[in-house]
């Protein structure tokens, strides 16, 4: 058998399907144009294919769904509780755990909890609904992504990494007093899904000890980031991924965590702490906010399909082939003409539309009009990653200040497409790859002062040929 057909083999077979939608060109036409040319704004009955996240879009197995019928609904100290803590502390060693309804819960609680207005929360990149959170905690959020990042080209093993020198001159210099947590995402979705290495999180941890100041894990994809370090850094070949896993949340003085994406669950969340008065300060803030430490929002049924996620997802076999169908697909995007962020992570692809669309400036936001194109060509919805999401506008919507790079990001539930879907989504890309002058630009009409991409409304802009698409 060659070697990639065995890497990219499921350890699962399909059990239950459901149909997908078909829309005209047309149809797609208007369905954008209603929507605002937001594709969040877009109903799921209208995508064909939809990449826009891998959070809570998984595919749940029959263990998961044979243990929710076990699920105990009681309001306080409910078993599930106990399944779901007991196989959470197993893996962490994290002595205080409280459960959320989804990470951003977590943030928030967290947050709220330990940071005080006008400190720094330091990270290797915070993604949107954390800046967000640290945000309303009163805090600054700042990036200190490595040097490597910035070469989207570029085959470093760990371009997720936190910058170790920008981090301890910040430790030490005169904003040292203002640093209220280093928070450290795994793997780096802000930054093309990229993996942190052991080294690096040993590093923060040893700075973080000598200078008093908090560390912790935003761990969403922590499996996807344990198999990346095996697959990579040398000192951990013969680790298996649980173990890393494990090791990486040694480290640190807590967690936060979305357990929406590696958790297998379509809900679901969790605080990891080791500190007993931030515990304290934490649980009765979510007491008052989300529900009692035993159920934090989460249902019976949903605590048991997280217990037993938990366990599937750092199975060797099951992340062996998730990540070589997303190697694969990012050879097929390539072939097609297409550049990615290189090397390709695992829980999505990130396309490089500035590249692609030169023709565009990144006022005209080439990243979303990537993906718009994307949907009305092949009913495709992804999210972009570049300046609408990233740039600095003035009060009318017009940029100022340009994101570094323009991206689209392919994001790829887990357990749910064939490769069959994903060869025609290259197919897509190649098709656009093939005549991207025919790509409109777009410009925003109106959009909320926090977290725009998510409700920002734009207006299609006149193609070189004087027409929109």
């Amino acid at each position: 058998m060659p070697v990639d057909a065995y890497a990219m083999l499921p350890p699962y077979r399909i059990k239950v399907v459901e149909p997908i939608p078909f829309l005209d060109p047309q149809q797609r036409r208007q369905a954008l144009a209603d929507a605002g040319y937001n594709p969040f704004e877009l109903r799921a009955d209208q995508i064909t294919i939809d990449l826009l996240s891998d959070s809570g879009t998984g595919a749940t197995s029959a263990a998961q769904e044979a243990a929710a019928a076990l699920g105990d609904e009681s309001y306080a100290g409910a078993r599930s509780w106990f399944r779901f803590r007991d196989e959470v502390r197993d893996l962490t060693g994290y002595p205080h755990l409280l459960p959320v309804h989804q990470g951003r819960a977590g943030e928030r609680v967290l947050f709220t909890s330990l940071l005080e207005p006008g400190q720094l929360c330091l990270s290797n990149t915070h993604f949107d609904t954390t800046r967000a959170n640290v945000t309303l905690a009163g805090a600054e959020a700042r990036d200190l992504p490595c040097p490597a990042a910035f070469d989207l080209d570029s085959a470093d093993p760990f371009k997720g990494d936190i910058d170790l020198d920008a981090l301890a001159a910040t430790l030490t210099g005169p904003e040292r007093d203002r640093v209220g947590l280093v928070l450290v995402t795994i793997t780096n979705n802000g930054l093309g899904g990229q993996p942190v290495s052991m080294a690096n999180l040993t590093a923060v941890r040893d700075l973080c000890r000598a200078h008093g100041v908090p560390f912790f894990l935003d761990a969403a994809r922590f499996a996807e980031n344990a198999w990346l370090v095996g697959q990579r850094e040398p000192g951990y070949r013969d680790w298996t991924p649980r173990q890393i896993a494990s090791h990486a949340f040694g480290l640190a003085d807590g967690c936060v965590v979305s357990l929406k994406k590696d958790g297998l669950s379509a809900i679901g969340g969790l605080i990891g702490l080791r500190d007993d008065d931030l515990f304290a300060r934490c649980e009765a803030n979510l007491i008052a906010t989300e529900g009692f430490s035993t159920y934090g929002g989460l249902a019976g049924h949903d605590l048991e399909r997280l217990a037993q996620g938990l366990r599937e997802v750092v199975d060797p076999a099951y992340l062996r082939a998730r990540a070589a169908s997303t190697a694969r697909l990012a050879r097929l995007v390539n072939e097609a003409g297409v550049d990615t962020v290189q090397p390709a992570g695992i829980h999505a692809l990130y396309l490089n539309a500035g590249r692609l669309l030169p023709h565009l400036s990144p006022a005209e936001f080439p990243g979303h009009a990537l993906g718009c194109q994307l949907y009305l060509d092949g009913g495709i919805r992804c999210a972009e990653l570049g300046s609408l999401y990233l740039g600095g506008m003035d009060d009318r919507h017009r940029l100022v200040t340009p994101a570094p790079f323009e991206l689209v990001r392919l994001a790829i539930p887990r357990r749910v497409y064939t490769d069959t879907h994903f060869e025609y989504v290259a197919a897509v890309l190649a098709d656009i790859a093939k005549e991207p002058g025919r790509v409109p630009g777009y410009r925003v009409v109106s959009s909320p002062p926090l977290l725009r991409h998510f409700k920002v409304r734009l207006a299609q802009l006149p193609t070189a040929g004087g027409g929109t698409d």
